[in-house]
């Protein structure tokens, strides 16, 4: 366990992007759903840390004392010995190990649902390699559909509903809570909690592909008035674009975007890629590759496969003065 800890902050520094919320505060919890499994893992920790330590020590014990027994007396000796440690050994194991298994059951119980009724339920489905969430219309808001961000309300329980689009993929929100896995055609459950407002990363954790490392999503947790003012402003249609050069950008995005994305509101229509209606609303883009820049923008449409090697999302050459024009229109997605 001490070794697989050690391991995840060597595979985080490695893959974790700057312009994402950081994973590195996976061991402090911040909703009652993350609460019992970060418990837990320290707890494993500790044994497995001191179980190391002791066989690491008697293992010094015998090689000195064998070492210093006389030649005669060391075969006799170590039969002895050997069944007793052994004894002892089988026996303290098998009492450590019926309690952890104990324990991780009384976990598992304590988080599998939340205490009382969600206040919301999502549906997230993964791509490869992106995030895409549904709010469904009901009395707790408007339909809502976005991508790679979730808001939620402070100290409210959320349902989670996964599916995945292709591949196994796993959703895991560290400080909120475990580890649940996407399976294609098998919907599965999991619940989130923020205690406090904030940002918090998440992160595919089951390999999907060549761009796994680079399947980040974020949890907005923000207070409730804050959290239905979002849901209202990201159920709206894309406002209206200003006749000039915005118009001729959409005209672009028709031609060479609205296969792949949508649009509410216009006639972008696509399911295979994120509803860019309220594009500039969300602080990330490319599931977390990249700050969301009107820059930053035009060097994902065009370079795509250069950020994100694999990405399905092709690299679209743009002359100057495409560009400017469909940045120009990106900029009416509030």
């Amino acid at each position: 366990m001490a070794a697989s800890v050690a391991l995840t902050f060597a595979l985080q520094a490695a893959t974790c992007d700057a312009s994402a919320a950081p994973l590195d505060y996976f061991l402090l919890a911040h909703g009652p759903a993350a609460e019992p499994s970060m418990h837990l893992g320290w707890a494993l920790t500790a044994l497995s840390t001191s179980v190391i330590a002791i066989v690491a020590l008697l293992l010094a014990i015998a090689i000195f004392r064998h070492r210093h027994a006389p030649s005669n007396e060391r075969f006799a000796q170590g039969e002895t010995v050997a069944l007793r440690w052994i004894y002892a050994g089988t026996g303290v194991s098998s009492v450590l190990l019926i309690a952890a298994l104990a324990y991780t059951l009384v976990t598992l119980d304590s988080v599998a649902a939340p205490p009382r009724a969600p206040a919301l339920t999502l549906t997230v489905t993964a791509y490869d390699w992106w995030w895409k969430i549904d709010y469904d219309n009901s009395a707790a808001g408007p339909a809502v559909v976005t991508a790679n961000e979730i808001h939620i309300p402070v100290g409210e329980p959320v349902k989670i509903i996964l599916k995945s689009a292709d591949v196994i993929h796993a959703f895991w929100v560290p400080q909120l809570a475990g580890k649940t896995q996407t399976i294609p055609g098998e919907p599965n459950e999991q619940w989130i909690q923020a205690d406090s407002p904030g940002i918090y990363r998440g992160q595919c954790s089951q390999f999907c592909g060549a761009q796994h490392a680079h399947m980040a999503f974020e949890v907005v947790a923000q207070d409730r008035p804050d959290f239905d003012a979002w849901r209202r402003q990201q159920a709206r249609a894309a406002a209206s674009v200003p006749a000039g050069i915005a118009t001729h950008g959409q005209q672009i995005f028709q031609e060479r975007c609205a296969g792949c994305h949508a649009i509410r509101g216009t006639d972008a229509l696509g399911v295979q890629a994120p509803d860019l209606t309220h594009l500039n609303s969300r602080r990330l883009i490319a599931a977390g590759a990249l700050t969301n820049t009107p820059a930053n923008q035009l060097d994902w449409i065009e370079h795509a496969r250069r950020i994100k090697p694999d990405s399905l999302m092709p690299g679209i050459a743009l002359t100057t003065a495409e560009a400017t024009a469909l940045s120009a229109y990106l900029a009416t997605l509030h």
